[in-house]
């Protein structure tokens, strides 16, 4: 049985209709008429919220006496138009239960929206059903040929075409004799009788046949055939039987062999198990096949094998005391991972201790990596997420560009916020390098005693607190790919000759180390601080500055590109209102211009967070204004326009909450003490003013 799906209205309904003002006259009823295919006229305030309709009928029926009436239809309006009228999200489906032609659509508010008709919402639902039909006769394993009364071919569906050897497009519409002599279908047309598991054979393949009629009011339409081709099944039953053998020859060798055997299916249930292994356990074959291995041996890995796919060879186990050596390995069948087998050597680890030492090295090494890998911050932005058209932006990303399609160290240089971190993410994602890491790395965050064993990475007992085993630094981690040292300007000076022998050697030595590796990493580097000052003060190595300044790009201050803050406001705007939950689109016009008034020294950093807070400002159905900017940003000047004391002292308090929250990262219990009030009355406040969520 097919059931109508659900479509909302929203999803059918036509925007492009207007509805006629209360105050319209009969002679504008008459034109809307002429000019629109309704049983009724929408009536709409100055609102446009749908209060009444006016029908058709009522207007043809004293068209004689009312044409070129100048009197208002307000008498004749039907304000009860309920019956019509559904909203957006209501389902469709609620159309056939409506008399007349077609239904209003309204939101919440009664505000009309659009109109959804019979006739597309029945076009939609029947080329729906065509779909499903034409997608289920596609998908099926059966070969599906049907034709009219007229035998002419309706339906041919791909597998038909493989198997028959025809073109299924070319073959609809012809007459089936001359596509398939010798079908049968027009003796089922002519018979109306059922023909089933028919055997037939075309060329090497065997089929099996089903006919049937096709009958609507007692009466045959057409006949349809399904055909199923069975050679593959007769070919997989001889491959049963091989199987078969198979397995009758494998446990004969698990029966044989002296190591411990066992097999799991995906899952990690036991299929297979040894009779080495069964002696060992102290088990039963019966007992353990069809349980879960976690059930059954000690400490086994097998299950996570099975799941993985990845194998673990000589691997440390310990079963009824000992240590044993184990090897498990991913049963794969046609690419995917269906079980697992695994092998254990029956001789106590003790006698292999130095094996065990070097395992349980690689192991802690492995994990680290792991872990380090984890961490690694993954180039995530392109040259797309770069927001601007102003000359000076523009010029920056055409240099950018430029340098992406360079190996050579590039020296990003600009004020706090202006985007320096973004720019070096689209050159690695715009360069050969892009399938390598990006790793980032603050000098400025980072205290200078750690800096060095944080880039270069420390090997086992290089200073007190080093981690066992060690650890990879940065540049290792980076290799293949970029490395970005932000406020490179920060780095202590003894920091500054170590990374001008990396850049010059290309190779890394650990703290604690002795053996020096080669690296392949390229450099971009960013700083908000002038080097050139800094050098004549003898804070910065000159030799080092030459070798990062090769390819030198300055991000304009905020302040310099006026043109694109209409832009980027726009953008923080629709990214912030997404986050929490605001349906804030517009901003209005002298906001804008407070805004490139401004003078930014915080760049866009600072934007972001001025459009943040003006965000949760904001009440439900606002624009965002000036109301809702902080005063740095409108200037001593400004004066806010005269309100109520209370909706002033409100708006302060509101402030307040928020800044409070965001000075304390969040924590209320500090936010209330930075306020001076007490938990409850602080809470008390969050509900008042809706800011629980922030």
């Amino acid at each position: 049985m097919l059931h109508l799906r659900k479509i909302k209205a929203i999803e059918l309904m036509d925007t492009d209709i207007n509805g006629l003002s209360i105050k319209s006259t009969i002679k504008d009823a008459i034109i809307y008429i002429l000019n629109h295919n309704l049983d009724n006229i929408p009536i709409v305030d100055e609102k446009n919220k749908l209060i009444g309709i006016l029908p058709k009928r009522t207007i043809i029926d004293n068209i004689s006496e009312l044409y070129m009436s100048e009197v208002s239809i307000e008498d004749m309006v039907i304000c009860d138009c309920n019956k019509v009228c559904i909203e957006e999200d209501d389902d469709a489906n609620i159309i056939k239960n409506i008399i007349t032609g077609e239904v209003f659509v309204v939101n919440k508010k009664k505000k009309l929206r659009g109109i959804l008709t019979r006739s597309k919402y029945l076009t939609e639902q029947l080329n729906f059903l065509i779909l499903s039909i034409n997608s289920i006769i596609e998908s099926t394993d059966h070969a599906v040929v049907a034709i009219d009364k007229e035998e002419n071919i309706i339906i041919c569906n791909t597998v038909a075409e493989k198997i028959l050897g025809i073109n299924a497009r070319q073959a609809l519409g012809k007459k089936i004799e001359d596509v398939i002599p010798l079908s049968k279908l027009p003796n089922i047309l002519r018979s109306g009788k059922t023909d089933i598991n028919n055997l037939m054979n075309i060329g090497d393949k065997k089929l099996i046949t089903n006919r049937a009629p096709i009958i609507q009011n007692e009466e045959i339409k057409g006949a349809i055939s399904l055909f199923l081709d069975v050679t593959k099944h007769n070919n997989l039953l001889k491959e049963l039987e091989e199987q078969k053998n198979v397995s009758q020859v494998l446990n004969t060798i698990l029966e044989t062999v002296y190591d411990g055997i066992v097999v799991v299916d995906k899952e990690g249930y036991i299929t297979m198990i040894s009779k080495t292994y069964e002696r060992f356990l102290g088990v039963e074959n019966q007992e353990v096949i069809g349980k879960h291995v976690t059930d059954v041996i000690q400490n086994t890995r097998m299950h996570v094998v099975a799941d993985s796919g990845l194998a673990e060879i000589a691997d440390i186990q310990k079963i009824r005391g000992s240590y044993m050596i184990a090897s498990r390995i991913p049963i794969i069948k046609e690419g995917e991972v269906v079980g697992a087998v695994g092998k254990m050597l029956f001789r106590n680890v003790d006698e292999l201790n130095d094996l065990y030492k070097k395992i349980n090295l690689m192991e802690r090494e492995l994990k680290q990596y792991k872990g380090e890998l984890t961490k690694l911050n993954k180039s995530k932005y392109t040259f797309e997420n770069i927001i601007g058209k102003s000359k000076k932006i523009t010029h920056t990303i055409k240099l950018a560009k430029k340098a992406s399609q360079t190996d050579s160290n590039v020296l990003i240089l600009g004020e706090s916020g202006t985007g320096k971190e973004l720019l070096a993410h689209a050159i690695h994602n715009d360069s050969t390098r892009n399938f390598g890491p990006f790793v980032k790395v603050n000098c400025a965050a980072i205290p200078s005693e750690l800096l060095e064993s944080e880039l270069f990475g420390y090997e086992d007992g290089a200073f007190t607190g080093a981690k066992k085993g060690g650890k990879i630094g940065k540049f290792e981690l980076a290799d293949g790919g970029t490395i970005f040292l932000d406020e490179i300007g920060d780095m202590p000076l003894t920091m500054q000759s170590k990374l001008l022998r990396v850049i010059q050697e290309k190779e890394i030595e650990r703290v604690g180390g002795t053996e020096s590796k080669r690296t392949n990493v390229r450099i971009i580097a960013a700083t908000n601080k002038n080097l050139e000052e800094m050098i004549v003060k003898g804070e910065y190595r000159q030799d080092l500055y030459y070798r990062l300044n090769v390819f030198t790009i300055n991000v304009p201050p905020l302040h310099q590109r006026p043109e694109d803050i209409s832009t980027l406001s726009h953008y923080f705007l629709n990214k912030l209102s997404d986050k929490y939950l605001k349906d804030v689109k517009e901003i209005s016009d002298r906001c804008i211009n407070h805004l490139i008034s401004y003078t930014w020294p915080g760049n866009i950093r600072e934007l972001e967070n001025v459009i943040e807070r003006a965000i949760n400002l904001i009440e439900v159905g606002e624009v965002m204004d000036v109301d809702h900017l902080p005063q740095r940003v409108l200037g001593k000047e400004y004066i806010r326009s005269t309100r109520k004391l209370d909706d002033i002292v409100s708006k302060a308090e509101k402030e307040a909450i928020i800044e409070s929250i965001r000075a304390s990262d969040g924590n209320k219990t500090k936010a209330a003490k930075l306020l001076g009030i007490g938990r409850t009355t602080f809470y008390e406040k969050l509900n008042k003013y809706k800011l629980n969520d922030i």
